[in-house]
């Protein structure tokens, strides 16, 4: 979340959300659609070959011979099917220490809910279950010199690692680093981890040791704060999707033909999926700053800030006198890959093509949820989406301004935060004891992909806030919608 003034690193640079981020190698090769390419195609270019950034060519497998679950499983037409693949994309930027603990609380009961769950009817139902995690890290050369040594982006791979075995992830960089070593320890106070690189159970059969899906998923799942801030979850997702991914191949793929996807995405910024590597240009070179914001310190365009993210993939018109804006949009401006490459293979090919149920929570910077539907799918109906305000930032201290304590004490104007985010807080997080949780920036790009997904007789997607200091509701949002989606036994 957005805390203090963004990070400013040895090399004068700032980063995205305040995070000490990290960074590795650019996005791994995909191309989803007819054909499997460079990640700096469009998702539907259906070229012959692909070239890498290195250059070589190679042929490019087709959708047909990379999906592929070994079994026929729901592939078969059963109406009765009770597969589920769920895949969780989590921000490890350096401001998300307190989303994680309050993630953390609430695996428990996202597993209690799985094996609970019931179809459509409310008929018992045991789910056959697969649980992938990864992160919002897809690598970005202004991450480069704060990654720690060890750490890799995960691009959209399978994190399987338990955090107590990399505890130093959840302390963060600088001379005043965040450390949240609860967000792991509270709930993984021994190592374990699945035997594959996800979580897998059908009742009491699973492929964790003792059968104790609750504790490896509390272990796996609780992902740091070293992770980049520039961060691409919309990305992450399709990298983790790609069905020839060495997790989506052979006898046991996380990804199976068939089966029920949903995906979390859990997020305190806008996303910023660059399409690489032109797009990396607009972060790096002061000839290409059509996107950064003034520097309030310099008055010049001196330096690429996250608002280079929100600026590049979000255009929101003119404020009113208030400094609000009637509504924000994505945009394609070439900097970011465009949404028809997300929305192309999760609408046109799995849902269209492939007749499987893709339903996405997304818990993001939205004001909190304030009333739900009491009845499965448990969506918001009050606050969330429909309070969120995209406006500038405001002077003064919280309430009357947006300021928050710590930088009251820093002397941070509003003008230094429109500097470093390009827009207003989406929401405010409170611990309840009069403190905070940081500050989230409102979603548009994520928004839009999960809101994409419904249909007019038909809800796929529900939005709750990361500044929530409870996350149940979220939990059951999810699994109210799973059960919505599973058809009636027999």
């Amino acid at each position: 979340m957005i805390f203090a003034s963004g990070l400013v690193g040895a090399m004068g640079l700032v980063f995205a959300c305040s995070d000490d981020g990290s960074e590795g190698n650019t996005s791994v090769a995909i191309t989803l659609g007819d054909t499997l390419g460079s990640a700096d195609d469009d998702i539907d270019s259906g070229d012959e070959n692909e070239t890498t950034e290195e250059g070589s060519t190679g042929p490019l497998l087709d959708m047909e011979d990379t999906t592929t679950s070994g079994t026929p499983g729901c592939a078969a037409g059963d109406s009765t099917c009770n597969q589920i693949d769920l895949l969780f994309v989590i921000d490890n930027s350096g401001t998300m220490g307190e989303e994680q603990v309050n993630l953390s609380a609430n695996f428990p009961l996202l597993v209690q809910k799985l094996q609970d769950l019931q179809d459509s009817e409310g008929n018992p139902l045991t789910p056959d279950v697969n649980i992938m995690v990864t992160t919002t890290d897809l690598g970005h050369p202004q991450c480069t010199a704060f990654q720690p040594d060890g750490y890799e982006p995960a691009q959209g791979s399978p994190v399987d690692t338990p955090c107590i075995d990399r505890l130093d992830d959840f302390t963060g960089l600088g001379s005043n680093p965040p450390s949240f070593p609860e967000a792991c320890t509270s709930g993984c106070p021994v190592s374990l981890k699945p035997s594959d690189s996800f979580i897998h159970f059908e009742g009491d059969n699973t492929n964790v040791p003792g059968n104790d899906v609750e504790g490896a998923l509390s272990c796996i799942g609780p992902q740091g704060v070293v992770g980049c801030g520039y961060e691409a979850p919309l990305e992450a997702m399709l990298q983790a999707l790609n069905p020839g991914a060495q997790w989506n191949q052979g006898t046991k793929p996380f990804l199976r033909d068939g089966a029920t996807l949903a995906v979390v995405v859990i997020t305190d910024e806008a996303d910023c999926s660059v399409r690489s590597p032109d797009g990396y240009a607009y972060f790096t070179s002061a000839d290409l700053d059509t996107y950064w914001e003034i520097n309030p310190d310099t008055q010049t365009k001196s330096q690429a800030t996250s608002a280079v993210c929100w600026n590049a993939g979000v255009d929101c018109g003119t404020p009113d006198a208030n400094g609000v804006y009637a509504d924000c949009t994505s945009i394609d401006t070439g900097v970011l890959h465009p949404l028809s490459r997300y929305l192309t293979y999760l609408q046109d090919e799995l849902i269209a093509s492939q007749n499987k149920e893709v339903i996405m929570l997304g818990i993001l910077g939205v004001p909190p949820v304030t009333a739900h539907n009491e009845s499965p799918p448990f969506e918001p109906t009050e606050g969330g989406v429909e309070s969120l305000v995209y406006r500038q930032w405001v002077d003064g201290a919280y309430p009357d301004g947006d300021i928050l304590p710590e930088d009251i004490a820093d002397e941070v104007s509003a003008a230094q935060k429109e500097f470093e985010f390009g827009i207003g807080p989406g929401c405010t997080g409170e611990d309840g004891m009069g403190g905070f949780t940081g500050q989230a920036v409102p979603p548009v790009r994520v928004k839009e992909v999960c809101e994409a997904l419904n249909e007019d007789d038909k809800i796929r997607c529900c939005i709750e806030s990361v500044c929530d200091s409870d996350f149940s509701d979220a939990i059951n949002c999810l699994t109210g919608i799973i059960q919505d989606s599973i058809a009636p036994i027999g």
